[in-house]
């Protein structure tokens, strides 16, 4: 109670401005704001003399490989076109010239980039190592795929046949309508389509029907061994000769092949344009089978040949 009344005994002082509290101020050094700023400007210095250092270093390099690369380009483009006339002159298909010549463009492309890159610093042998195993990966995954496209280069490089031959290859037959870098295509007589691999066309036999300009219409005939050999030799020579679609040379031709049990094998012969064949095979077959009605000479006799046990005779009927 006591301490109470002496506080209420104190008289209030009152708050004037030369009484009132100042807030406290932060007073910074001159001397710490000028180093702050020469700092700020040192490394900014510093930063400029480093990227014109890179761009002394680099900027030459980068320059050299972009015009490096251009002229690569240009030069790719250049040698591209020229081979691909050199190939059209020399009458390599038109499929396979384009190709070897976009092969030719990026070969260069690809040594061009390589040798760009080694310009910079980088290792163009570990480069390589990465594409080469790539290519094996590639190459590997791709076995089918590549032999057929082999293939396919060696066909239209060595040209066994060309479009229209018609030809027998991989057991088919029929008349070659289009061949590509990886598949041939055949059309039948019945107008089928087949599409055979490369790889089976160029790795088996391959039997040109169009490559000459002529060709021989065949006819085999069996006569009976009962008729006389020079009568049926003039007989079929006659009917060979009255093929209007053959050639006088070389002349029509008759053969005696070989003798077949009580027959005689006979083959006769005519030659005709290549565009004749069909027409004149169709006619000489004509031409022997009513020579033959005409001079009475019929085919050898069909006989059944029946073996029986020994001891063992057929009974004579009642």
């Amino acid at each position: 109670m006591r301490i109470l009344a002496l506080l209420q005994a104190q008289p209030e002082t009152p708050v004037t401005p030369e009484t009132a509290p100042q807030p406290t101020s932060m007073i910074v050094p001159t001397d710490s704001v000028t180093v702050t700023t020469e700092n700020a400007i040192a490394q900014v210095q510093a930063k400029r003399g480093h990227l014109i250092e890179l761009a002394q270093t680099y900027g030459p390099r980068i320059l050299g490989a972009m015009i490096f690369i251009v002229l690569a380009w240009i030069v790719s483009s250049w040698l591209s076109r020229l081979v691909l006339k050199g190939l059209v002159r020399a009458k390599v298909d038109v499929t396979l010239a384009k190709f070897l010549s976009n092969i030719v463009r990026w070969a260069i492309i690809a040594v061009a980039v390589v040798a760009g890159l080694g310009i910079f610093g980088v290792q163009t042998a570990s480069f390589a190592a990465v594409i080469g195993s790539a290519g094996l990966a590639i190459g590997l995954a791709m076995q089918g795929s590549l032999s057929n496209l082999a293939a396919g280069v060696m066909l239209l490089l060595f040209r066994p046949f060309s479009v229209g031959d018609v030809v027998n290859v991989a057991g088919q037959s029929g008349k070659v309508d289009e061949i590509e870098l990886f598949s041939t295509h055949l059309d039948t007589p019945d107008n089928r389509r087949i599409i055979i691999p490369n790889s089976q066309v160029f790795g088996s036999i391959i039997e040109n029907q169009s490559h000459h300009q002529t060709r021989a219409a065949v006819v085999n005939v069996t006569i009976d061994g009962s008729f006389d050999l020079e009568v049926t030799r003039a007989t079929l020579l006659a009917s060979a000769r009255a093929v209007t679609d053959r050639l006088e040379t070389p002349a029509p031709g008759v053969g005696l092949v070989r003798l077949n049990g009580a027959g005689v094998d006979w083959t006769v012969s005519v030659w005709c344009k290549q565009g004749d064949f069909g027409t004149a095979q169709q006619a000489l077959a004509q031409s022997v089978k009513a020579a033959l009605d005409a001079a009475g000479i019929t085919g050898r006799t069909p006989a059944m040949l029946l073996k029986l046990p020994a001891g063992v005779l057929p009974s004579n009927p009642a």
